[in-house]
């Protein structure tokens, strides 16, 4: 059995030479290879093209080569949370490119397997989508995605043998093993480097092969940034509440169901085990459970999508993003609950960018908005100057076309019978009255 090179964070760091294009695993702070950027940020390479989930945290991970001027390019699915991100992108002082978060995944699961690319339904029609190939393929179009691989990966395990196996622990996993294919040369920073045997082969989820250098590094909560700890409490408007607890409705005993961030989250918290509702979160997990009540954080819990710590419950699983987004394409979700910037009469979603507005990201939206079997929008009525998000037709970048097949306002339940949009519900302390008058959309009434 081959041993893997131990090297330290500096030695590591400096194999990244200026103008390379660096994969770095990780989602948010969880399983991000943290030690190795920032030895990297203090070395000072430049003209990098960073290939990630998103750029970790203002100031943390890849937020610090950022802030170093020393990213080119940026190309990920996720930048908003990142203030600094957002602002070279939207100055022009750094090149980026967006990707739907399963495409981002699943190109370079297809770089480190030798392949091409390949052809998605996910982001078809939308800006994403410009200026890129698209096919039919059983009807529908599909956009064709070319493979990624990069000079050097950073990944991040919690144990490695002399012989470099990896073995993730719970949500750490997300891009890392797919990372670990698909980059020249790859080095794993990893909490504990254990003798050859100790990590059982059942246990290993990258095998050695794909791995030329071993870093220990211990983790802290300083390194998690926002998810190191979790509140235990949070005070919600009803109206929020009666938007979760009406979709929740809407769920069946041993449905899988995606819930995105916002208010769909909130039906986590209304989800009992009588419910028999198995809950998924695109950053590899199924099985999810409601939030910890002790004040643990990510250094104890894994994390959902949101990047907040929760708990496992009986019978959950873990799984790297390629494999979790596999799930979502591959029609497993049964339903997804997403929030909504825009519905328009013709079923389509609009809800990953403002024009103008600090967001730089579309995240798994786009996947979800075409994999999942049936599509529940949840979303205030009105914006905050009062014009309709229950439109004639969007004019906000479209998510997905002709996806939605329910929407649940503060005021409304609108369905689409026979493709026509369909008020069927009026939710407290709302009248139709006010429905009429604060909807630009036509639509037909067929109340219960």
């Amino acid at each position: 059995m081959k041993q893997v090179p131990i090297v330290d964070l500096h030695t590591a760091a400096e194999m990244v030479k200026d103008g390379d294009t660096l994969l770095q695993g990780g989602f948010g702070m969880t399983g991000n290879p943290v030690h190795l950027m920032h030895a990297l940020a203090e070395i000072g390479t430049k003209n990098l093209t960073f290939i990630g989930n998103n750029t970790g945290e203002a100031g943390i991970g890849g937020g610090r080569l950022l802030r170093n001027g020393q990213i080119k390019k940026m190309i990920g699915s996720f930048f908003t949370s990142n203030p600094d991100a957002v602002k070279a992108a939207q100055t022009g002082a750094v090149d980026y490119e967006l990707l739907p978060q399963g495409t981002l995944a699943e190109a370079i699961r297809a770089g480190g397997a030798g392949i091409g690319g390949f052809y998605t339904p996910t982001s078809a029609g939308t800006l994403i989508a410009a200026g890129r190939e698209t096919k039919i393929i059983d009807g529908e179009e599909q956009v064709f995605i070319k493979g990624i691989r990069g000079n050097v990966a950073f990944i991040r395990a919690w144990r490695a043998d002399t012989a470099g196996n990896l073995q993730y622990r719970m949500t750490e996993n997300n891009f890392n093993k797919a990372m670990a294919t698909a980059a020249d040369l790859v080095i794993a920073e990893v909490e504990e480097i254990v003798p050859v045997g100790e990590i059982l082969p059942e246990f290993v989820h990258t095998p050695g092969c794909f791995v030329d250098y071993l870093v220990e590094a211990k983790i802290t909560l300083e390194d998690l940034g926002s998810s190191a700890s979790v509140s235990t409490s949070k005070k919600v408007d009803e109206s929020r509440m009666n938007m979760a607890r009406r979709a929740l409705k809407e769920l069946k005993k041993r449905d899988v169901v995606n819930l995105g961030i916002g208010i769909p989250t909130l039906v986590a918290d209304l989800i009992i085990d009588e419910h028999g509702i198995i809950l998924h979160t695109e950053n590899g997990m199924l099985g999810v459970g409601p939030v910890p009540t002790d004040g643990g954080g990510a250094m104890d819990y894994p994390v959902n999508a949101g990047k907040i710590p929760v708990t496992a419950l009986k019978g959950s699983s873990y799984f790297d993003s390629a494999d979790s987004f596999a799930m979502i394409r591959g029609g497993h979700v049964d339903t997804a609950i997403m929030g909504g910037l825009e519905v328009d009469e013709a079923a389509n979603l609009a809800n990953w960018a403002v024009p103008g507005k600090p967001l730089l990201g579309v995240g798994g939206a786009m996947d979800l908005a075409k994999g999942a079997k049936r599509l529940i929008i949840t979303m205030t009525h009105s914006n905050p100057d009062g014009s309709s998000k229950v439109v004639p037709k969007c004019v906000l970048p479209l998510t997905a076309s002709g996806v939605v097949d329910l929407i649940i306002t503060d005021l409304a339940v609108f369905s689409f019978i026979e493709g026509k949009l369909t008020l069927i519900e009026i939710m407290p302390g709302s009248s139709l009255e006010e429905i009429r008058t604060k909807t630009t959309a036509h639509f037909i009434e067929k109340l219960n």
